[in-house]
């Protein structure tokens, strides 16, 4: 178990190794037993490598809360990602982190809260524990996501369209996408055939593709040969996946919670997806990380 100075705990178990920033509570590295990594290193084309969504998954139209007739500033994916957690607990195997409410919270989103995110290591599993909890006296209206980028490819040698997710169960849904940043009818035909998607960089000239209610509650992300791995998540409704032209990943992201529809302007409150939790309550969600070495 280290922490160095720059606030980054290490540990890991008998397949894995990961590492966690308190800066947004996130996973900056992850690998398996061989030391293989499978993490985005958060190269130019995109400086990140799994940011933790809230309170906003996506983005408000005009990047504008509204609520009790008040205006608030709130940026794509809210600020969680880009503050500094406190660290709750740390051990050889995982560690705890959590965030409360402030005067610059306050300022942007007018809601006591507590989100915590637990982080442990089980054998080649990391297991992730998001848990927002209500701390006001005041219905708290929230959505959460994981945002996790993995090389794309996970062998340097082999091509990305070597890749290909599949899902645990058919998705033949339409999927949704976003303009401007706001989300889009659910009028995309799925990609997805007998479970499989296969990857490609085209699938992402668009923007990402969203599933908002997938049946699958896992999916598996490999080639032929080598390393992948699977990723399952519970808590969860909704699944996003995205990349970026020159960005070398690809990011599975498990949402509780959307962006706005496009034409939506009304009080926060009543956005959809959101989850609304009672005064004292709390709503919590897994993902889970398995490595297969290959």
């Amino acid at each position: 178990m280290t922490l160095d100075a720059t606030g980054r705990h290490d540990f890991g178990a008998t397949g894995l190794a990961a590492s966690v920033c308190a800066q947004g509570a996130e996973l900056c590295a992850l690998s398996d037993h061989t030391g293989r990594p499978y993490l985005w290193p958060a190269g130019p084309a995109w400086p990140r490598h799994a940011p933790n969504l809230f309170p906003i998954v996506g983005r408000l139209r005009s990047d504008t809360l509204r609520h009790d007739g008040a205006s608030y500033t709130l940026t794509q994916h809210g600020f969680a990602r880009d503050l500094a957690f406190d660290w709750v607990a740390r051990s050889s195997s995982g560690c705890t982190l959590a965030l409360t409410e402030s005067a610059a919270t306050l300022a942007k989103y007018p809601f006591p809260f507590r989100f915590e995110i637990e982080y442990a290591a089980h054998g080649e599993s990391l297991v992730i524990t998001y848990t927002v909890q209500n701390t006001g006296e005041a219905i708290l209206p929230a959505s959460m996501g994981a945002h996790p980028a993995f090389r794309w490819p996970l062998q340097p040698e082999l091509l990305k369209e070597a890749y290909s997710l599949v899902f645990e169960a058919e998705e033949t849904a339409p999927l949704r996408g976003v303009s401007g940043g706001l989300l889009t009818e659910a009028d995309r035909p799925s990609p997805i055939q007998n479970r499989i998607l296969g990857l490609r960089p085209a699938l992402f000239d668009d923007d990402a593709l969203i599933l908002p209610a997938p049946r699958s509650r896992s999916v598996h992300y490999s080639a032929e040969r080598g390393p992948s791995l699977t990723l399952g998540w519970d808590g969860f409704s909704q699944l996003g996946l995205w990349s970026k032209p020159g960005g070398d990943f690809l990011c599975i992201e498990p949402w509780q919670g959307m962006a706005s529809p496009v034409g939506f302007d009304g009080d926060f409150c009543d956005k959809p997806w959101l989850m609304l939790i009672a005064p004292g309550q709390s709503r919590r969600a897994t993902m889970t990380v398995t490595l297969h070495a290959g």
